[in-house]
């Protein structure tokens, strides 16, 4: 199995030529290119595959098999059957049996783009099938205050009109119908 790691400070690198990680050799010698220094304010973001193939005219970075994607700076892990970042468009789409988790929260489907600059997610099932996201929330330590409830005083059962024939039957509704004596 084939493992190349390319970390965003050397996406610039990787641009500069058509790559294809494809055998030990091509991806020990893009790996070996010496990392540029990364622009002020870049965070790294760690992508992990079987094959990874770079376009510099495309600007579009594709991994396919055993993807997984690691972006501290955003805690985000994510792991699908194939990733491609477009650089130009700063999104990452993930395909196939995609699972996202960032911060305890977690999110599967089969189509999962991730807009970078927006750090927003779009999710789409496998039809008929559904996207599920598992959100953690936090309960609120510090209720504000409630005004108190006013106590509701039971009134006691007033036999309508005086009159035994008329007050519910064993606390049931009134009986409308007088019994004859």
């Amino acid at each position: 199995m084939l493992l190349a790691i390319a970390p965003v400070g050397f996406l610039p690198v990787l641009l500069g030529g058509h790559l294809t990680a494809n055998s030990p050799t091509q991806t020990a010698v893009a790996l070996a290119q010496a990392p540029q220094p990364a622009p002020t304010g870049s965070q790294p973001l760690t992508l992990r595959s079987d094959i990874q193939e770079a376009n510099s005219k495309t600007g579009v970075i594709t991994a396919r098999g055993n993807v997984q994607i690691y972006y501290p700076a955003r805690q985000i892990q994510a792991t699908s059957a194939q990733a491609q970042y477009f650089s130009r468009e700063r999104r990452i789409v993930l395909t196939g049996d995609v699972y996202v988790l960032q911060q305890g929260n977690s999110l599967r489907g089969e189509n999962i783009t991730y807009l970078i600059d927006e750090g927003r997610f779009v999710a789409l099932p496998q039809a008929p099938k559904q996207v599920e996201a598992i959100y953690l929330l936090q309960e609120n330590t510090n209720p504000s205050p409630t005004p108190a409830a006013t106590p509701v005083i039971p009134r006691p059962v007033v036999e309508p009109f005086g009159q035994p024939e008329f007050a519910p039957a064993n606390g049931g509704a009134a009986n409308p119908a007088p019994t004859n004596r």
